[in-house]
């Protein structure tokens, strides 16, 4: 399990990529967790979005929401430093 949890719903765009090899290859630090359901159906109908260490993080495309939560575990990770 990584320091940064990043949960991800199974219904939302952001499962149409391999999410969890990209991040996790990335960052060693971090845990991708694939959820049915995250509760956010109305944000999840709209936008990408995932929750990193709770915090929830979006983006209009799958590929800025990839950087936003990038940019994410980064500022979650600079805690530890």
């Amino acid at each position: 399990m990584g320091i940064v949890v990043v949960d991800v719903c199974q219904t939302n765009l952001l499962a149409t990529i391999d999410i969890e090899e990209i991040l996790e290859e990335e960052f060693p630090e971090v845990a991708v967790l694939m959820n049915s359901c995250l509760s956010f159906c109305g944000l999840c109908a709209r936008v990408c979005f995932a929750q990193v260490n709770g915090k929830i993080v979006h983006g209009k495309t799958i590929e800025q929401c990839l950087d936003n939560i990038r940019a994410a575990i980064k500022k979650e990770l600079a805690q530890y430093d």
